[in-house]
């Protein structure tokens, strides 16, 4: 080889090594700034994974599953949904009494005596739940609403009398609220009044055709119990129990632009106290005269004591401003006054598992004229439930209606068509109820068949069905109740001195 070509062989070897220095010094720079940018990468990671952690742990990932022991309880993102609900369908056999009643001078016509009906008494359904809030407090919520098994959901003559819809969400006992198990709960809407709950329990034929409020919390013999009732858009408390004693506490305000309360109040389909039939020129939903029972300001309050075989309670609830206006023959007789309520109850379960239930109770109007006084008197209940079974209940039950100091000129027909003169406080009446109830072994489904009587005096015109059994048996003759009008179209007032009997069979099922 010559010099010449052995000098271009080194050449060439020397830039290739050269060459490859460079190319290694690149890679290796390369590798250092990839290895540091993937342990950038790592601790980045590590941060984010750190941030998701203390996330869970303050704010849990909502999560929806069944509650052990209980598939109608869904516990969702920390809080509980349960739905439940109550039907009860039963077929009765009854009769007003009111067959050979004269009206104007011609016997009352229509179905006046014993008659055969399906009747959904009282069915619900309904949605609660809770949320916790803060350490010893929750969040509450509910809503519910009567459901109709046996008829067509819509307006109907059930009672009581009134224009609102029983059938649409929210009809029944709905709220919102907070909770406490230290310092009780305090909640927003509709409820049964602390008055009409402390003494429930005191009454086996409740939603029965002899539900004890045909006269309990009945201040005039009407087919509504004005002191046994829910009031909407109210406040209210309820305490915990302590040492066995519980308080309730209630107001709704009357929100009535009305100075005599005589329409709707804000916001209400109805009159207060549900005694609207219909509405301006009889179109049900508008405005009305309230002049029937309608009242403003509600304060109701109990107080009860339990322990072991015991149960006492006493209630006060009061009217504000109620009404009568409707009753009145001359102006000024009757008004726009209070009227109130106060019992005393008490239950008690013996040895033998008899258990023994009674309450006292008076209500009272501030009348102008005691002559005209139909709303004040004394009432009382008696219920004996005896076990005979573990799953088999036999119950018996007495109301008493006592008389009042008179009643409104003309408010009530007799059977011979005569109207009521002022005073003759001969209204007394007598409420005697018999029934069975069994239990099967599922503990959700019984069944029940009960006979009640209601003795009517001269002037009194009580009727079975006022504490909510869906169809009742009325005193009234005309188009919107039981018993129709005369064959010449003219319908009569309400009748006095009836004996009112039903014969009922019912099922029931909870979940």
């Amino acid at each position: 080889m010559t010099f010449q070509k052995r000098s271009l062989v080194i050449a060439c070897s020397l830039a290739l090594a050269c060459m490859a220095n460079a190319h290694a010094d690149q890679v290796s720079d390369m590798q250092a700034k990839m290895d540091a940018l993937q342990k950038q990468m790592q601790e980045l990671q590590a941060q984010m994974g750190s941030v998701l952690i203390k996330q869970e742990q303050v704010a849990p990932a909502p999560s929806i599953s069944m509650k052990p022991g209980n598939d109608l309880t869904l516990q969702v993102g920390g809080g509980e949904v349960t739905l439940y609900g109550h039907a009860d369908v039963s077929v009765d056999y009854q009769t007003s009494g009111l067959s050979g009643f004269i009206h104007n001078g011609l016997p009352v016509t229509g179905n006046n005596g014993w008659m055969s009906d399906v009747s959904s008494n009282l069915s619900f359904f309904g949605i609660r739940g809770n949320r916790p809030v803060d350490k010893d407090l929750k969040a509450v919520f509910q809503f519910e609403t009567e459901v109709s098994y046996a008829a067509t959901p819509g307006a109907s003559d059930q009672a009581p009398d009134g224009t609102a819809q029983k059938f649409s969400l929210g009809s029944r006992n709905s709220f919102v609220g907070l909770e406490s198990p230290t310092y009780g709960a305090i909640m927003l809407g509709k409820t049964d009044t602390p008055y009409k709950t402390s003494t429930g329990r005191l009454d086996p034929f409740a939603s029965t055709p002899g539900d004890y409020n045909a006269i309990i919390g009945n201040s005039g013999g009407d087919n509504r119990a004005e002191f046994d009732m829910r009031l909407s858009h109210s406040i209210w408390y309820e305490s915990p129990k302590l040492n066995g004693f519980t308080f309730k506490g209630l107001v709704s305000p009357g929100q009535n632009r009305s100075t005599d309360n005589g329409l709707y109040a804000l916001g209400e389909p109805d009159c207060t106290g549900g005694n609207s039939s219909a509405g301006l020129n009889g179109n049900a939903g508008q405005p009305t005269t309230c002049n029937d029972g309608a009242f403003g300001t509600a304060y109701s309050a109990s107080i009860a004591y339990e322990a072991g075989p015991l149960y006492v309670t006493a209630a006060y609830e009061l009217h504000k401003n109620t009404n009568r206006i409707g009753d009145e023959v001359d102006a000024g007789t009757i008004g726009v006054r209070d009227e109130s309520a106060f019992k005393l109850g008490v239950q008690y379960a013996l040895p033998t598992k008899t258990t023994v239930s009674f309450m006292v109770e008076r209500l009272k109007r501030d009348a102008i004229t005691p002559a005209l006084d139909e709303r004040t008197h004394t009432a009382t209940w008696l219920a004996l439930t005896q076990k005979l079974t573990t799953y088999d209940d036999l119950n018996l039950g007495w109301a008493h209606a006592g008389k009042t100091p008179g009643q409104p000129i003309g408010g009530v027909e007799d059977q011979y068509g005569n109207p009521a003169p002022a005073g003759s406080p001969d209204n007394g009446a007598d409420l005697f109820s018999i029934g069975y109830k069994h239990r099967f072994l599922d503990k959700r489904t019984t069944t029940y068949v009960t006979f009640s009587r209601l003795n009517n005096d001269y002037w009194a015109h009580y009727s079975l069905g006022a504490g909510g059994h869906g169809l009742p048996t009325r005193n009234y003759v005309g188009d919107k109740y039981i018993g129709g009008c005369q064959d010449n179209g003219v319908c009569g007032p309400p009748f006095s001195g009836n004996t009112a009997q039903a014969l009922s069979v019912g099922l029931t099922y909870d979940f």
